[in-house]
């Protein structure tokens, strides 16, 4: 008896690091595929590149201004405003929560959007953010994109507080 304790012990145990290693890959790939590219197309102002990354049945939901838009509605904002090449700015990611399976994802987190790099006009928006991933053709696409300001009441301290994008033992 104790010997078959033992050994559904060690199956739980290794069933649940394989999985908890999945999870990791998926964030790992995830960072690579989505995040590190949505930072980059927003310094390099490069539509194409952010493109790629939403699904071509991406919901997007501001609740600010009470918007859902399609991704074609949605990027067309993008490119119209990046046609602007003089634009410096940037946007960076913390957490709250991930997980993944089955090849999809929830994500939720703080974005800092910040304008005017290095200029004395530089600013900082924050706001929460929600998106949801799915792997298309074995690549990791967003499928629902949600955020909001909360009123203008989300702030750098709330963006230091939460997880860093590599910081993976938290989830």
């Amino acid at each position: 008896m104790k010997l078959l304790t033992t050994y559904i012990i060690s199956l739980f145990l290794l069933l649940g690091s394989k999985t908890i290693a999945q999870n990791i890959n998926d964030l790992e790939a995830i960072n690579s595929q989505v995040w590190s590219n949505f930072t980059k197309s927003f310094e390099s102002l490069d539509y194409q590149l952010f493109e790629s990354l939403h699904s071509n049945d991406l919901i997007r939901v501001n609740k600010d201004i009470k918007s859902i838009k399609t991704k074609e509605a949605y990027l067309n904002g993008y490119k119209n405003r990046w046609e602007n090449t003089s634009l410096k700015q940037t946007i960076s990611f913390r957490f709250l929560e991930r997980f993944s399976k089955d090849g999809m994802s929830s994500e939720r987190g703080i974005y800092k959007f910040t304008r005017d790099l290095n200029t004395e006009n530089e600013k900082s928006y924050y706001g929460k953010f929600h998106v949801i991933l799915k792997k298309e053709e074995n690549l990791w696409k967003i499928l629902i994109d949600y955020d909001s300001t909360e009123n203008e009441s989300i702030n750098e301290t709330h963006y230091n507080n939460a997880f860093a994008l590599d910081d993976f033992e938290k989830y």
